[in-house]
């Protein structure tokens, strides 16, 4: 068999590259805003309702307006909405990011929060926001502006006895469990005085308007930077069976095992039992303050603090994998699109996609399977350089390596520019990698068992760099077969 030259794989990389920064780019915040929302005068037009809430809100009613953002896509999300208000009266805000804009206005404080661990922003945020929302009446109008990334950035423990230190290591036991999002999240917000609605109960009676740029499945839009405004389905109990499950008791600082182990343990807003709910303290008071708030009321929307609630999902992963089938389709490519595998560990979701892949590939010879979603790592030692991407692409590269010859490419990156602890968004491999790879000295089986993908990649040339995009949009996987 003829050896398919460097140049040849440099040109499917680049394919491939363009498809994903493509799809990427097509995802404007400020154009999801115009499509969503739009301001005349004293007035906010709803342009898209779904029958939640009104479809006009009259800024004149309203003394004051809050803005409260958080996650990786905070700044910008912030900076567009503040250019279509243009200058109210009474408005202040938290902007709460792990990169922050050089021009800043006044009217907001912000925080440098820490991703994928908490740092001291994060919980002085959450105390500045609790602070602000303390000063919300019915006269108040929030905007609450919601991207991925905010369950590390934006947190404070439920019991202020728990310090940053054991908060950390909370978070870091989570990432390491294996445990899908909505799992990690279900503890996250039983943990959390800001989390599982509790932002939205500490301005019970104000209006809400939460803008959303989900990381997370659709159908659980409240696990979005762990709901800081949205009712928790989630129980005690599923803490309890979730700790079990993974056996994180043993895994966790004494303080937050103590927590999950107390007896009056309270529920999340919205939950289905009947038990005390926290409200979060204020910056000044002591420990938190309780109510008995049932179930039926919360999740009918009697309750006040999500009665007047609206919510409103700017752009999600939906519009990045439209975008990616558009501009593969472009190209020349038969699509396919298969998301079954969410949530999946990466080494099932591997062969899976790659099963599905090489049989349509023998159907179609120019084709392009697309998924979306965020798969999980189980890790079992301190990790090297790497994410779920970079370890998704280099299974990938064993399975590619058994059809020499053949022009394959296998893509995975995060749409917000970082995988892991590194500053890539992701890596591509072909059927050569394993080899050039061994050429460079690297032992792929290793970096794959040590989770150290990523200097792996960054030594081949290979690893797909954005820096941040101040999107959080899911993982994009790009499966690709080039017709010879």
């Amino acid at each position: 068999m003829t050896p398919v030259s460097d140049s040849v794989f440099d040109s499917l990389h680049a394919t491939a590259t363009e498809i994903f920064t493509g799809a990427l780019a097509g995802c404007n915040i400020e154009s999801a805003f115009d499509r969503r929302i739009r301001f005349e005068g004293n007035t906010l037009h709803r342009l898209m309702t779904d029958g939640s809430g009104p479809d006009t809100i009259n800024l004149a009613g309203y003394r004051r307006i809050f803005v409260i953002a958080m996650g990786k896509a905070a700044a910008p999300m912030l900076d567009v909405l503040l250019r279509r208000m243009k200058r109210r009266k009474g408005l202040r805000g938290i902007c709460c990011s792990k990169y922050l804009p050089s021009s800043r206005n006044w009217r907001i404080r912000y925080f440098e929060g820490g991703h994928p661990l908490p740092n001291e922003d994060t919980f002085a945020a959450a105390r500045a926001a609790l602070a602000l929302l303390k000063k919300a009446k019915k006269d108040t109008l929030i905007f609450f502006l919601i991207s991925g990334g905010g369950s590390a950035m934006f947190d404070l423990p439920l019991d202020p006895q728990i310090g940053l230190n054991d908060t950390i290591a909370f978070h870091q036991a989570l990432l390491a469990s294996g445990a899908p999002i909505n799992e990690i999240n279900t503890l996250r917000k039983h943990y959390s005085a800001v989390k599982g609605g509790r932002l939205a109960l500490a301005a019970a009676d104000a209006t809400k308007v939460s803008l959303l740029l989900p990381d997370v499945p659709l159908r659980s839009l409240d696990a979005l930077s762990s709901g800081p405004t949205s009712p928790d389905h989630s129980t005690v109990d599923d803490v309890r069976a979730i700790i079990k499950k993974y056996d994180l008791a043993n895994k966790l600082p004494a303080s937050v095992s103590a927590f999950f182990e107390r007896e009056d343990l309270p529920e999340s807003p919205g939950s289905k039992t009947r038990r005390p709910v926290f409200f979060p303290k204020s910056a000044r008071s002591g420990a938190p303050q309780t109510r008995d708030v049932t179930a039926t009321s919360v999740l009918s929307g009697e309750s006040p603090a999500f009665r007047d609630s609206i919510f409103e999902i700017l752009l999600s992963s939906h519009d990045l994998l439209e975008n990616a089938r558009t501009l593969a389709q472009k190209a020349g490519f038969v699509v396919a699109v298969d998301n079954s595998c969410d949530d999946w560990d990466y080494a099932d979701a591997a062969r899976y996609l790659l099963e599905r892949f090489h049989a349509m590939r023998a159907i179609h010879p120019r084709f392009c399977l697309i998924s979306v979603g965020e798969l999980t790592v189980t890790m079992d030692r301190t990790p090297g350089a790497g994410g779920r991407n970079q370890q998704f692409a280099l299974a990938c590269a064993f399975d590619l390596a058994r059809h020499p010859g053949k022009l394959l490419t296998v893509l995975s990156a995060g749409s917000d520019g970082i995988d892991g602890n590194t500053q890539t968004a992701g890596a591509i491999a072909d059927p050569t990698t394993l080899d050039r790879a061994r050429a460079f000295g690297f032992e792929p089986e290793e970096s794959l068992r040590s989770f150290n993908a990523c200097p792996l990649f960054t030594a081949l040339g290979d690893a797909v760099v954005t820096g941040p995009t101040g999107h959080n949009l899911r993982d994009l996987r790009l499966l690709m077969a080039f017709d010879a």
